[in-house]
């Protein structure tokens, strides 16, 4: 069974994100932000993170700059998922480290496609 980390300041979208990933069989954790994730990580690296951007205490560019920068056994795949849709945020996401793009609101289907997509379902 794969595990997620879902990172994000909305109980709301962690609730939705985790209710679709536990339909893929995913063993969840959640995150409400940034210092929170890497908490976790330091913890149990999962095989998949669900980051959103924006975010207090910690944001999640920030985020995946420390995560990328740690030296780890395990290297997370880390799908953003944001509102930010313009090529800045997304040149900066993937500069940082990201694997995957998505845009609020996704659906089970826009996540299946990019779970298919880094080889994880």
């Amino acid at each position: 069974m794969h595990s997620c980390l879902i990172v994000d300041d909305s109980k709301v979208i962690r609730k939705v994100a985790r209710r679709i990933l536990e339909d893929f069989s995913f063993d969840i954790d959640e995150a409400g932000d940034g210092q929170q994730a890497l908490d976790r990580c330091g913890s149990a690296m999962p095989d998949v993170i669900l980051l959103d951007w924006n975010m207090p205490v910690m944001g999640g560019l920030q985020f995946l700059q420390n995560l990328r920068a740690r030296p780890a056994e395990k290297r997370p795949t880390v799908i953003f998922c944001t509102t930010e849709n313009d090529m800045e945020h997304i040149r900066a996401a993937m500069d940082a480290g990201a694997d995957e793009y998505i845009m609020k609101p996704f659906d089970r289907e826009i996540i299946k496609a990019k779970l298919e997509q880094v080889g994880l379902i």
